[in-house]
């Protein structure tokens, strides 16, 4: 097992695939279940590059890992948070294609063999963009798009912000790297990675199992407010991104800036319960020219959420609504 200190040697040939897998204060067993699946995949080990980020996690999971000496890089930093563990791996990855893994998700046999393969018969590939599963029951018919840009891409369908959700060139990144200690940080990095990409290739493969967890990042319920702080300055820098780009690149983030602000909108009426909230965040959208929302047919939510918060009528309707829904649920 190669470790941090041991990481300076120069290997021959490039990996094909860099997977850097993200762990912090989990079972060891399931960080062993997710390397196991990169490992069983059809990837020689010079084909493949397997980087654990241990994000400083109260134990070291170092040694569970022992069996893996000879096919994963070990890398153990102070605690900074998602965001530095991914830029980390980014900075140390020499594959020629990225993977972010979640250590508690893992991945799919079939259907990522089916990713893998887009990648070996297109070499004008930037990025795969794939599908996710809560089962690990998993088809072996999948359906693909023709390649477009990721600009043309993101104009016309909606996306999935996470960043596991695709594999991806690394030169694509060029300086792009995620903002540290930040929530939603995702949300940022995957429209702006997108508009980088000249060739996308979307399949309906459902690759990646992802795991739902109590206790997780996404189900913890503490610090709703730094939520939704944060995804509201996702939303902003986003927005001013905008002004800087070409027409057809401003158009694509501008849909996925309404669909983030749509769903702020959610979460604040939703995780707030308050009116006086709800009125406060719709005037600090409005002075950035980000409500009312854009009359776009997106989708059919999209439209019909647009139509409702433009009332009082409605929005005293969401108010009442939306919470006992979310609870329902």
């Amino acid at each position: 097992m190669q470790t941090q200190q041991g990481y300076t040697s120069i290997q021959e040939t490039q990996p094909l695939v860099s997977f850097i897998i993200t762990y912090y204060n989990l079972p060891v067993q399931m960080l062993c279940e997710c390397i196991n699946s990169v490992l069983a995949l059809s990837l020689l080990p010079s084909e493949r590059e397997v980087i654990v980020i241990d994000d400083g996690s109260e134990v070291s999971p170092m040694n569970g890992l022992m069996q893996y000496a000879d096919d994963i890089i070990y890398v153990r930093q102070r605690n900074g948070g998602l965001s530095a563990a991914r830029n980390a791996g980014i900075n140390m990855a020499t594959g020629k294609y990225i993977q972010f893994v979640d250590a508690d998700d893992y991945l799919i046999p079939t259907p990522y063999e089916h990713c893998l393969d887009i990648l070996r018969n297109h070499d004008d590939a930037n990025m795969v963009l794939f599908d996710f599963s809560t089962t690990d029951k998993a088809s072996a018919v999948f359906n693909d798009a023709l390649p477009v840009s990721g600009t043309e891409y993101m104009r016309h369908n909606n996306i999935h912000g996470t960043a596991w959700g695709y594999l991806f060139q690394k030169k694509t990144l060029s300086e792009l790297r995620f903002t540290p200690g930040i929530w939603h940080e995702d949300e940022e990095f995957t429209p702006q990675l997108l508009l980088r990409a000249d060739n996308v290739y979307a399949t309906d493969a459902k690759a990646y199992f992802y795991r739902q967890r109590t206790g997780s990042i996404t189900s913890n319920k503490d610090g709703k407010d730094k939520r939704l702080h944060d995804i509201k300055g996702v939303i902003f820098r986003l927005q001013n991104l905008c002004d800087k780009l070409p027409q057809n690149d401003r158009l694509a983030l501008q849909r996925r800036v309404a669909q983030l602000t749509m769903d702020y909108i959610y979460q604040v009426i939703t995780q707030k319960h308050s009116r006086q909230a709800l009125t406060d965040s719709l005037e600090e959208l409005r002075a950035k020219g980000l409500f009312p929302l854009p009359d776009r047919d997106y989708t059919q939510k999209y439209s019909w959420f647009r139509r409702m918060t433009n009332s009082a009528v409605g929005r005293t309707v969401l108010l009442h609504s939306l919470p006992l829904l979310k609870k329902e649920r």
